[in-house]
């Protein structure tokens, strides 16, 4: 007999924004919260399920480009097209942060798997390291020649990545702060992911490719 094939199943769908939702992450601890950030300026916390937000944070006074909680889903980071990057601790549901240094959109963002850090990429070509409790950016990364789109933090916390509209894929050592790899696809890199738990990257491009790289 044929086997049955499961038919797709449509588990939640919502008005998130009022207007164009932006972005969405799903909270890596629990993995039952999502933040989402809109054209309407706030981020949305939601527990998977659920048709109603949990909160609605305000602070930023441009569309909401990017989000992310951290390793703990204590804080959640939006970037928006402003350049400026907020941070809400979640407990109070008020802003702890607000951070300056991009002259242009903050496209990515992502969180350090253990320190009190967290990385921002931008349309102005620099991809930052900031650290919370400083309340400053404490390492500027430059070499790309277009808007950075992606940011990843390898899961040893050792180095990140970043993959931009020129193509290029970056791999920078954190405490050295140079580049230690580098290759390029022939457009736009649009997401990079690292596996879990093995120095395995991969990069997504408008190139139609996908390329896997082994660090080790």
């Amino acid at each position: 007999m044929p086997s049955k094939t499961r038919r797709p199943f449509k588990f939640q769908e919502f008005a998130a924004h009022n207007g164009e939702a932006r972005c969405v992450a799903i909270g890596r601890k629990s993995f039952k919260v999502l933040a989402t950030g809109g054209d309407d300026r706030k981020v949305n916390i939601w527990a998977l399920g659920k048709p109603n937000a949990i909160m609605s944070l305000s602070g930023h006074t441009s569309t909401v480009e990017c989000v992310t909680f951290d390793t703990q889903e204590e804080v959640v980071c939006g970037g928006a097209a402003s350049g400026t990057i907020k941070l809400w601790d979640l407990d109070q549901a008020k802003p702890i942060r607000t951070l300056l240094g991009h002259r242009s959109d903050c496209l990515a963002v992502a969180f350090h798997p253990y320190g009190a850090f967290f990385a921002s990429g931008s349309l102005d070509t620099q991809l930052k390291v900031w650290d919370i409790r400083r309340k400053s950016c404490i390492q500027t990364y430059k070499g790309h020649q277009g808007a950075i789109t992606a940011v990843k933090f390898s899961p040893d916390g050792k180095w990140i990545v970043s993959g931009g509209e020129d193509g290029a894929v970056k791999l920078w050592d954190l405490t050295a702060g140079r580049i230690l790899h580098e290759y390029a696809h022939e457009d736009a890199v649009n997401a990079l992911a690292f596996h879990p738990s093995e120095l395995v990257l991969a990069s997504a491009s408008a190139d139609r490719t996908v390329s896997v790289v082994d660090l080790e």
